[in-house]
């Protein structure tokens, strides 16, 4: 059977939850804090990151997950990613958070490429305040393409829950999360694999446009899709990957999930969704499989 890789999912270790509990204006501690958000989101806390690591690791075996990109989902979630893909036997793949606006951003993202072996980034231009092709995005850019690295950029609506239930204020600027914005970075950038999760998150229209205009921007399907709600028209799940397809084609679109939280755990349910939304296009089963795992394999240099 052809290998399954999920593109899209946060590896969320204990460190992520203290971070967000360091800078959340709750009351008592950060241990208290992390215990009052876990109990009411219902959601188990990592104990530490030997288990946590081992827990993804079953899941994956459990579904037959043989690939994960995951990602560190803040920037003091860099060495505890970067430990579990050098433990994980070859299972997974990091993305590391990164604000290009910040003192040596450059450099930061040099050493993550290099000796911690990330794949690349993760950019919130909404969250962080920038357009991807504004200039001081430039010089990570350029490192990217050094690296031949991947830019996975969050376009159109952001919701964090877990930020929400820390009580961290929602500080984005939806104007700054369009993707036409990723045009110029991408033309000026050849050598950086550009991917726009959950096709545009509301965004779809523009998402399209750029996938039309750009070979080297790519969509990711994880997620739950509820963007879909928004749009002007109605959709169903068929709808987007037939759009996507007849613009992206099968080799462009990569399949995720945005699993992150036990005990939830790996999102079937989102697997058996898109399957179902694949056939119903009436693809082959090479290009199912390629969306499936054959694009992830390529743009993260995995072995066939």
């Amino acid at each position: 059977m052809a290998r399954l890789v999920d593109f899209h999912s946060h590896f969320f270790s204990r460190t992520f939850f203290e971070t967000l509990a360091e800078q959340s204006p709750l009351p008592g501690s950060i241990d208290q804090r992390m215990q009052r958000v876990a109990r009411v989101a219902g959601i188990d806390l990592p104990e530490n990151d030997e288990r946590h690591l081992a827990r993804w690791l079953t899941e994956m075996e459990s579904y037959g997950v043989g690939h994960m990109l995951t990602l560190a989902s803040v920037p003091q979630e860099r060495p505890v990613v970067a430990a579990a893909v050098r433990a994980s036997g070859g299972r997974l793949s990091g993305l590391l958070v990164h604000d290009p606006t910040q003192p040596e951003a450059v450099d930061r993202l040099a050493d993550a490429l290099g000796a911690d072996r990330f794949r690349g980034v993760l950019l919130f231009p909404a969250m962080h305040g920038y357009r991807p092709d504004a200039r001081e995005v430039a010089p990570s850019l350029a490192v990217l393409g050094e690296h031949r690295g991947i830019a996975l950029v969050h376009c159109g609506a952001l919701r964090i829950p877990l930020r929400d239930r820390f009580g961290l204020p929602r500080r984005y600027d939806l104007a700054l999360a369009n993707p036409l914005h990723l045009v110029p970075a991408a033309d000026a950038n050849p050598l950086v694999r550009f991917v726009v999760p959950h096709f545009g998150a509301g965004f779809f229209r523009e998402t399209l446009l750029a996938g039309a205009q750009c070979e080297n921007i790519h969509v990711d399907t994880s997620s739950a899709n509820g963007w879909i709600k928004t749009q002007p028209e109605r959709l169903t799940l068929v709808d987007v990957f037939e759009r996507a397809l007849g613009v992206f084609g099968p080799r462009r679109i990569l399949f995720g999930t945005d699993s992150s939280v036990f005990p939830r755990g790996w999102r079937h349910d989102l697997l058996l969704s898109q399957r179902e939304a694949l056939g119903a296009c009436g693809l082959s089963g090479a290009d199912r499989q390629r969306i499936l795992g054959g694009n992830a394999g390529e743009l993260l240099g995995l072995e066939a």
